[in-house]
């Protein structure tokens, strides 16, 4: 795994009313600080890549849906430099996955309908000063190819 990369694995607790699942929480491990709360979307097929952030760690947490999220590390000096990460979460994986800055990262609607990731970064988004960095998602420096992979 790439370095820096974390993983809580999520625990849902259904009844007859609906169901409760923490994400994250000051107590945990992983905590770092609250920067805000936000969620975004992608509908089935659509990729949403590549960014990274120079300050900000994301924790992402797919709460309806499935997602297929990777990772790259273009950090020079990093143990795992160059590596790429899949991870496939939402409602059969139920995880927070805690992305360190300077990881470039992406996600991939993969279930049949809209697939709903909330993030809850370490930094408030500064509409004047977006600590977000991008590239293209297909054809990119990043060897790697959203198509499905069968078999």
């Amino acid at each position: 795994m790439i370095s820096g990369v974390k993983i809580k694995k999520l625990k849902v607790i259904p009844d007859e009313r609906g169901r409760l699942m923490e994400m994250l929480r000051a107590d945990d491990e992983v905590f770092k600080q609250f920067g805000q709360v936000y969620m975004t979307t992608a509908y089935p097929g659509v990729v949403k890549a590549w960014h990274y952030h120079k300050k900000q760690t994301d924790n992402f947490v797919v709460v309806k849906g499935m997602m297929k999220v990777v990772l790259y590390d273009s950090r020079d000096g990093s143990p795992t430099y160059k590596e790429i990460n899949e991870f496939f979460v939402g409602e059969h994986n139920p995880i927070l996955l805690q992305i360190p800055p300077l990881v470039f990262h992406g996600f991939k609607g993969i279930s049949e309908n809209e697939a709903i990731v909330i993030n809850i970064p370490t930094e408030v988004y500064s509409y004047k000063d977006p600590d977000e960095y991008r590239l293209e998602p297909h054809g990119s420096e990043i060897p790697y190819d959203w198509s499905r992979k069968d078999g």
